[in-house]
């Protein structure tokens, strides 16, 4: 079967990353991404879940936005408690 060249952008930080676990498993990343996309021919789905962390929910970042702004203008009310060690 003929081969291609695939380019696209990655973030220079994930690159490296990905540079970096790659060398330890003793694959290239151009092997990483073939492993990938022959799993994902034969499964017909991304081989992995995929999710958004609610951390970052419109609705959590605009509570924390609140919750800051009431600690910068005085009005929170904070309170001191003790540290539940596991």
């Amino acid at each position: 079967m003929a081969q291609v060249l695939v380019n696209f952008r990655l973030d220079e930080d994930d690159k490296k990353g990905m540079e970096e676990v790659c060398r330890e498993l003793g694959m290239s990343m151009s092997t990483a991404f073939t492993i990938f996309a022959k799993k994902m021919r034969r499964e017909r789905r991304i081989p992995f879940e995929v999710s958004v962390d609610p951390f970052y929910s419109d609705a959590n970042m605009a509570y924390l936005k609140k919750v800051l702004s009431e600690i910068d203008s005085g009005k929170a009310v904070l309170t001191e408690h003790e540290l539940i060690e596991d």
